[in-house]
């Protein structure tokens, strides 16, 4: 059997937004065709000519956010918490087979520095259960500061814990992760993202404390092997 090295595409569903913009910069610097999505094709056409200004080519493309996920083969969400279902729920037939990358955190305003899981337990979790089984969703990247993101040209000094309940889907995660200059981990199964998602508000706390907007974690104890080399297949 022949194995492709080719890059996936990827779509970025409320990819205008900070977290969605920093990722598709980083991920169009390391050579990926980058779609990026929002509920207006005009605004994401703008945000994306501002991006290849910033990239050095022409790889970022913005539509809506159902083009994005039909044409993409490995759609990211980075959509605030009151929209994760609806988004979700409006792309749900053209995930079907797709690696799904949920960034989503349950922050409630206005007390965003409180932990404040949903009934479920897991913002992520709910949202697997409505797709479906034939859709792989991931959860990764909510303790990444979008400040950190934006600056494409440096390596970030925090960890990403990778949740999923499909190990190869978290393996592709871990590669796309290197290739954004992060270093990722396996957190385990679907169910352990509530553990990354109440972080986001410990580290919102932590920014506000001490006057930063960086604040993030790291892995300790743990031997690293590089995988900026991998590529999703």
């Amino acid at each position: 059997m022949s194995i492709t090295t080719e890059k996936p595409v990827i779509g970025i569903l409320g990819g205008a937004g900070h977290e969605g913009s920093g990722l598709a910069l980083r991920w169009a610097k390391a050579g990926y065709e980058v779609l990026l999505g929002s509920r207006s094709a005009e605004r994401a056409a703008e945000a994306a000519a501002k991006l290849n200004a910033h990239a050095g080519g022409a790889t970022i493309l913005g539509m809506t956010n159902d083009a994005a996920a039909a044409r993409a083969g490995i759609v990211v969400m980075t959509v605030p918490f009151s929209a994760q279902v609806s988004t979700a729920e409006s792309v749900k037939a053209l995930l079907e087979g797709k690696i799904f990358v949920d960034v989503t955190v349950p922050l409630v305003p206005p007390k965003v520095a409180r932990v404040q899981l949903p009934a479920s337990g897991s913002a992520v979790e709910a949202l697997q259960q409505m797709l479906g089984g034939k859709v792989k969703v991931v959860s990764a990247f909510q303790n990444i500061s979008a400040h950190l993101l934006a600056d494409a040209d440096k390596p970030i000094d925090c960890d990403v814990l990778v949740c999923g309940d499909d190990k190869d889907a978290r393996d592709v995660v871990i590669g796309l992760a290197a290739a954004a200059g992060m270093r990722a981990f396996h957190g385990g199964p679907l169910a352990n993202s509530a553990a990354a998602e109440a972080l986001t508000s410990v580290l919102i706390s932590l920014n506000q404390q001490y006057k930063v907007n960086v604040a993030g974690i790291r892995i300790t104890g743990v031997p690293y092997l590089a995988v900026s080399d991998s590529v999703a297949r």
